[in-house]
């Protein structure tokens, strides 16, 4: 397997040089230059396998020979030390819980699995390292920083918006130390991404080997699709037609599960559920797609004004609008809307539902109607306590700190201030 740039004026390369890279020299996002359809037997026997199993047989095309068959066993297996539940909240709707990883957040899975993957290709390299360059709205940083602590060969250094992650969010990406540092910016989410985009491409920083831990890298948003076929796995026995509505920010989790479509995974249709941060929802009413400003909002984790995957999608999908509206919709919901929807699980299902987890509930609410012999996923990205003060300000409920919080939550913020590119700059350089 090969990838190429979307901007397509760079060269082709391979899973390795993709991984390393982050980001294609002409600034384009890597995408997989052909997609195999897995066994139709594999799809047929599905629950019978385990999640280790489906993992490596539904990434292996995309690593190819790049790591050997065994290390990548060993990866997958290490990637995946913890459970991807479903929760019945009534006959038609479930809740897919993607937070019983170490840091609580669905993207513990793309983190670990980018982190082992880099971790295997710098195992030669005793004088070289490499550096880790991210930026997050939320729990991208936290994921991150745990995936990758005490790799060796390997420094990560992460940027998030001041004041505007959560207190336990903020605790996860700032106290680990070792080989994690934490840089807190004066701006929004889209200012993080800008910089770290710049300094990729910044021709006085290549000799550092930058690269990205974001969605945008491919060895961070592939694992994603282990989510769609975990939960396929789970509902096969109903036999009835899926559609998953997923919380959306950088858009690359729902892009990884139309990719999980694409190789033949049943599903029939995707909601992408934003917050006010509605580029795409506007994209899909107008046929203009216009990035703006982000805005701040209790479910942060989507506060994206100009998501970076979106143009994998539509790649997906030819760039043809009216092929992607078939399998595809988008809705913004406001806080109010979310509050509302958190208090009504809880009422009816005596579910907590966590902000980001309420608006992928909503998504699901949108559509039902369209789809009535069909179950509706919605992905519960993160958990509760993730969002202590919105959560017990919102439902009668006091939640229990879990072990991988208290393991943070009392330890000293370590983070550095900058307020623009040049400062980044200068902090890479010293």
């Amino acid at each position: 397997m090969n990838y190429f740039s979307l901007n397509h004026k760079a060269p082709i390369v391979n899973f390795e040089q993709a991984t390393v890279q982050g980001i294609a020299p002409d600034k384009g996002l890597y995408f997989p230059e052909s997609l195999i359809p897995l066994d139709k037997l594999m799809l047929e026997t599905i629950e019978f396998m385990s999640n280790e199993q489906i993992a490596y047989e539904v990434i292996r095309q995309f690593v190819n020979e790049s790591i050997p068959k065994k290390e990548l066993r060993k990866i997958v297996e290490e990637t995946l030390r913890f459970d991807f539940p479903l929760v019945k909240l009534d006959e038609r709707t479930y809740s897919l819980e993607l937070f019983h990883g170490p840091t609580m957040a669905f993207k513990d899975v793309g983190a670990r699995f980018m982190a082992r993957c880099l971790g295997y290709f710098n195992r030669n390299k005793k004088n070289q390292k490499i550096r880790v360059l991210v930026a997050t709205s939320g729990d991208t940083g936290g994921a991150v920083a745990n995936g990758f602590l005490g790799v060796e060969g390997v420094e990560v250094i992460i940027l998030y918006p001041s004041g505007k992650v959560s207190d336990i969010q903020e605790k996860q990406l700032t106290t680990l130390g070792q080989n994690i540092t934490a840089l807190e910016v004066d701006g929004t989410f889209d200012d993080c991404q800008a910089m770290v985009k710049k300094a990729f491409l910044d021709e006085e920083l290549k000799e550092l080997h930058l690269t990205s831990a974001n969605s945008i890298n491919v060895a961070r948003w592939l694992p994603q699709m282990f989510y769609y076929f975990f939960a396929y796995k789970q509902l096969k026995p109903l036999n009835k037609k899926l559609v998953f509505s997923v919380p959306s920010g950088n858009f690359g989790n729902i892009c990884a599960g139309i990719l999980a479509k694409s190789l033949g995974l049943p599903i029939e249709f995707f909601v992408a559920a934003t917050n006010v941060n509605d580029t795409v929802p506007q994209f899909l009413q107008t046929g203009t797609y216009e990035a703006k400003a982000s805005t701040a909002t209790i479910s942060n984790a989507m506060d994206v004004g100009n998501p970076s995957n979106f143009i994998r999608i539509q790649q997906l999908f030819n760039n043809d609008i009216k092929a992607l509206k078939e399998y595809f919709a988008s809705f913004s919901f406001t806080d109010e809307e979310t509050k509302k929807a958190m208090k009504e699980i809880y009422s009816n299902c005596d579910y907590i539902a966590d902000p980001h987890g309420a608006v992928g509930y909503l998504g699901w609410q949108k559509v039902k109607d369209e789809f009535p012999d069909s179950v509706g996923v919605f992905l519960e990205t993160a958990h509760p306590v993730k969002f202590l003060d919105i959560v017990e300000k919102t439902l009668p409920v006091k939640i229990d700190i879990p072990e991988q919080i208290k393991e943070v939550i009392d330890k000293e913020k370590k983070s550095f201030g900058i307020k623009n590119y040049e400062e980044l700059k200068r902090f890479l350089k010293k």
